[in-house]
């Protein structure tokens, strides 16, 4: 039995997929889900909560649409329980989603944040852009 790889997706990516149905983000979020599992925790499902709310956003999609996909997400994604703090990013608004792959053994972070990408590998966890992410053979890698 093999296991499924584990993602962490960062909120830029999400928020992209939600709004711009056929980005490059939007297929990334597609890949990661079909091919694995996405992992959530409570610092990023408010952060997601907080940025899906903004009201720039109505112009692509109502708010209850916005927040219908993020209630679907979280009932799909795995919840970790954050375990071990990390200060390194030069964002540290960014080290939830290290403490995320870290805590929850994710295989890839993806990312399109230079604060996070510039880390890549981080404790062996790829660190890797939606076009990085979309070239690479999950299956083959695990």
């Amino acid at each position: 039995m093999t296991t499924r790889p584990r993602f962490v997706l960062d909120t830029n990516l999400v928020v992209s997929a939600v709004l711009i149905k056929q980005s490059i983000s939007r297929r990334a979020f597609d890949k990661a889900g079909q091919e694995g599992q996405l992992l959530l925790s409570m610092a990023v499902i408010i952060e997601l909560n907080e940025v899906l709310k903004r009201e720039k956003f109505n112009k692509y999609l109502t708010e209850s649409e916005r927040l219908g996909f993020l209630n679907v997400l979280v009932h799909e994604a795995e919840l970790i329980q954050i375990s071990e703090p990390i200060s390194v990013c030069r964002d540290p608004k960014d080290d939830k989603f290290l403490e995320l792959a870290v805590t929850g053994q994710a295989d890839a972070i993806i990312s399109g944040d230079q604060d996070l990408l510039v880390l890549n590998p981080f404790r062996e966890i790829s660190i890797v852009d939606p076009h990085q992410f979309l070239q690479m053979n999950w299956s083959l890698a695990q």
